[in-house]
């Protein structure tokens, strides 16, 4: 709801503060007084174009602030800005214009672009007027307006368009990926069958290295192994000669004390060197190694580390690779195999859609007749009994199915017997145009919207019975949100909760234009003027005290 409005050098309104209230308010003048001007002003502030004649002549700038108090809605869309309002804060929206050219916007006091400007000021209100081409003449919202009349169906329908359209991406997804690898079918099936020939092992490639390299240790010191062997245990070697030793001081190990003593240390040599003969034994039988083993390991070896270039990995990883690649051939066979159950997904999918889009289109259907009959009843105390209203629910190309069902939704209208029907824009007159669409928010009043609507001169060109049935209309549109109207209608300003007098004043030099609240007896006087022109009668005063009474 609009709380208050702050106006600083707006063409010609030099400095305005103006406060306003939940119900009916009514805005009046005499014709050139600048009503208009308030509500440029208020649109300057909701995003709309910056012109810089909107600057008061002599001013640097313009500038308008604009408070409200702000509904989840805007609070949401607000914090997925960036914006964090708190419960109860008040949302202040201010747009500067600059004389020279250019404009900033500021959502309580940090910059926010025109463009969310816009996007807020469309759901904090709505402006009807004459020439307005957005709201209920936009055919693009007129679905939303007619589901959220009907109250039913459209969750249903967007998850199972959700659902549609999942799995005909998982489907394409699969194709896609099955196309890609049937380029790859015949590489694959070589690699694979390369690969398992092989038969890779982990590990194999260090067991491999370590085994060529002892063998290959095993060649260098074969011819070594052999002369210290010749020199332990050949007929001249060490060992011989050690045991003849023995056998000479056995003779005469008791001739001398020192005798016995080397007897001993020989009888060691001789147990010692027994244990090196041992040793030399095992070292040659461990380094025993078949040449054609040692060829073939190396081959293994050549294989392996060629593979693995082969394939850009390491030798270690050619298994893990071949699992791979032999799993991504299964899924290739596998996949060709799961289309069918995919396509026979989209058609579920699709089917369940189309089920609950149509039960949409009947719930939609139902919805029109009963938005048409509210509207039609309302035309007639508007002076538009000839004219008929039609909610068209149309179906659409299967390609511009979506979320929101099957239906194209229309307003359409035909103002004279006989006449075509046709959009609201291009059908109605001005004067029928505004009444056309006070006829249709009344009947749609139940679905909400803008916490503040706004009518800018709804009741031009009629008067009477007619004023009076737009002024009871409006009336009882208020009761459910803020309205403020713009009204030449005397029928309509005693309608209000609330009267603001819009007035231009001039010193000779400088014209203004103010705006300020009437207290009861200057809106009976008000009313009056409206009733009876430049000159206000008794009888006009009268006349006005008793619409004021009656409404």
């Amino acid at each position: 709801m609009l709380t208050a409005l702050s106006i600083r050098d707006v063409v010609l309104i030099e400095a305005l503060e103006l406060e306003f209230g939940a119900g009916l308010g009514v805005l009046t003048g005499e014709t050139g007084a600048g009503k208009s001007i308030l509500l440029d002003a208020l649109g300057l502030a909701l995003g709309r174009r910056g012109d810089s004649a909107l600057v008061r002549s002599g001013a640097n700038q313009a500038v308008v602030t604009a408070t409200f108090d702000a509904p989840d809605v805007v609070t949401a869309l607000l914090a997925d800005n960036g914006w964090d309002i708190d419960a109860g804060e008040p949302l202040i929206v201010r747009r500067i214009v600059k004389a020279d050219g250019g404009s900033r916007g500021f959502i309580n006091d940090q910059p926010a672009s025109a463009s969310l400007l816009r996007e807020i000021g469309g759901m904090l209100v709505e402006i009807h007027g004459q020439h307005d081409d957005r709201g209920l003449l936009a055919a693009a919202g007129h679905r939303t307006l007619l589901d959220a009349y009907a109250r039913g169906g459209t969750r249903e329908v967007a998850a199972a368009h959700a659902a549609w359209r999942a799995a005909e991406e998982a489907l394409a997804t699969a194709r896609d990926g099955i196309a890609a690898a049937q380029r790859d079918r015949d590489w694959l099936e070589h690699a694979v069958a390369e690969l398992s020939a092989l038969a890779p092992e982990a590990g194999e490639e260090e067991t491999l290295a370590e085994r060529r390299r002892t063998m290959q240790r095993a060649e260098k010191i074969a011819s070594d192994l052999d002369a210290v062997t010749e020199h332990l245990e050949g007929g001249a070697g060490a060992m011989t000669h050690l045991r003849q030793a023995a056998r000479v001081l056995e003779r005469i190990a008791g001739d001398h004390p020192a005798l016995a003593e080397a007897l001993a240390a020989v009888d060691r040599a001789v147990i010692e060197g027994a244990v090196a003969e041992e040793k030399l034994r095992d070292a040659a039988l461990a380094l025993m190694h078949d040449p054609r083993q040692l060829e073939e390991d190396e081959a293994r070896l050549f294989e392996l580390r060629a593979m693995a270039r082969k394939h850009r990995v390491q030798p270690d990883d050619l298994a893990a690779l071949e699992q791979e690649l032999r799993e991504r051939l299964e899924r290739l066979n596998a996949g060709e195999n799961g289309l069918a159950d995919l396509d026979a997904r989209v058609a579920a999918t699709r089917a369940a859609y189309r089920d609950a889009a149509q039960a949409l289109t009947a719930i939609r259907t139902e919805a029109a007749a009963r938005l048409d009959a509210a509207v039609a009843g309302e035309l007639a105390p508007l002076k538009l009994d000839a004219a008929r209203f039609r909610t068209v629910v149309a179906p659409l190309d299967e390609r511009d199915w979506s979320a929101a069902g099957q239906d194209r939704v229309e307003f359409e209208i035909a103002t004279n017997p006989g006449a075509p029907f046709g959009p609201l824009a291009k059908i109605a007159s001005g004067g029928e145009l505004s009444r056309f669409i006070l006829a249709l928010k009344v009947a749609l009043a139940e679905t909400g919207g803008a916490a503040t609507m706004i009518f800018d001169e709804i009741d031009r060109g009629v008067g009477g019975a007619v004023a009076s049935a737009i002024g009871e209309r409006l009336a009882r549109l208020a009761e459910a949100t803020q309205l403020l109207v713009v009204t030449h209608s005397p029928q309509v300003a005693a309608r209000g909760a609330a009267h603001l007098l819009i007035a231009k004043s001039s010193d000779g030099t400088v014209t203004r234009t103010g705006v300020r609240p009437l207290d009861s007896d200057e809106r009976r006087e008000e009313i009056a003027r409206m009733l009876s022109g430049a000159t206000v009668t008794d009888e006009a005063r009268a006349q006005a005290q008793r619409l004021l009474e009656t409404a």
